[in-house]
C-alpha cells in the first residue's frame, strides 16, 4: 500500500506517518513539502515541491497512491480570511485532484460552512467540496488532541496549552469522549481508512478512537 502525506512535519502529521511508518501493510509513503524532513526510513520517500497550488509536476510520484492524508494546516490567529484559504481549502483540493487513493482531510471540530467563524467557515466548505466529489473522502474532525512518542506542535501556543492541560486528559476523556483523542490514535484511524475500514464520511474524535482500536 502506498500512502502520501501532506503536512507530515505538523503535529498530526507527524502521528500520521509514525502510524504509517509502524503499519506492516504501508509499503511506501511519500511526504510532500517545502523542504525534506529529517526522519529516515527504507520505505520513506520525501518528495519536495514549493507550489501546492499546482501538484501536477508531481504527479507521477503521487497519482498512483492507495490513500492520501491532507493534514497541512495553520493557526487562523491574525489571519484574514484571504490568507487562511488557500492552505486550508484551495491546496487540499488540488491534492485531492492529483493525488490518487482514498482522501483523507483533517478538519476540526466545529467547521461548519455557515459559520460566522471565518476558520469554520472555510474549513466546512472544503469538507463539502470534498465529499461532493466522486471518489471515497473522509473527514476528520478532532477536537483536543494529546501528542504522544515526542510529537510537539509546530504553533507556540498550542504547545504551551498541550503542556498547561495534560493533567485534564483523564478527566475529559471521561466526560467528553467526542472531543478527545491522541496523535497515535488519530494515525491508526487514517491508516485504518486507507486500508478500506467501513466509517461515517465525517468522524469526530470518539469515532476516531473507535477506528483506532
Amino acid at each position: 500500500m502506498k500512502i502520501v502525506v501532506f503536512g507530515a512535519s505538523g503535529m498530526v502529521g507527524q502521528g500520521a506517518l509514525r502510524e504509517c511508518l509502524l503499519d506492516p501493510e504501508v509499503d511506501s509513503v511519500v511526504t510532500v513539502g517545502r523542504s525534506a524532513l529529517a526522519v529516515t526510513d527504507p520505505k520513506l520517500q520525501h518528495v519536495v515541491h514549493a507550489d501546492f497550488g499546482d501538484l501536477t509536476p508531481i504527479a507521477p510520484q503521487v497519482a498512483d497512491a492507495d490513500a492520501c492524508f491532507y493534514c497541512m494546516g495553520l493557526t487562523s490567529a491574525g489571519l484574514t480570511e484571504a490568507e487562511y484559504t488557500p492552505v486550508t481549502h484551495d491546496y487540499a483540493l488540488e491534492a485531492a485532484r492529483v493525488v490518487g487513493g482514498t482522501f483523507v482531510y483533517v478538519s476540526g471540530e466545529g467547521a461548519n460552512a455557515d459559520s460566522k467563524t471565518m476558520w469554520a467557515r472555510v474549513k466546512g466548505r472544503t469538507e463539502n467540496e470534498l465529499l461532493a466529489l466522486d471518489r471515497r473522502v473522509f473527514v476528520i474532525r478532532p477536537g483536543f488532541i494529546q501528542p504522544r512518542h515526542g510529537i510537539t506542535s509546530r504553533t507556540r501556543i498550542y504547545r504551551y496549552v498541550y503542556s498547561w492541560t495534560s493533567w485534564l486528559l483523564p478527566l475529559l476523556r471521561r466526560v467528553a469522549p467526542k472531543f478527545v483523542t491522541s496523535t497515535d490514535e488519530l494515525g491508526r484511524a487514517v491508516v485504518a481508512l486507507a486500508k478500506g475500514a467501513e466509517a461515517a464520511k465525517v468522524l469526530r474524535s470518539d469515532e476516531i478512537n473507535r477506528l483506532a482500536r
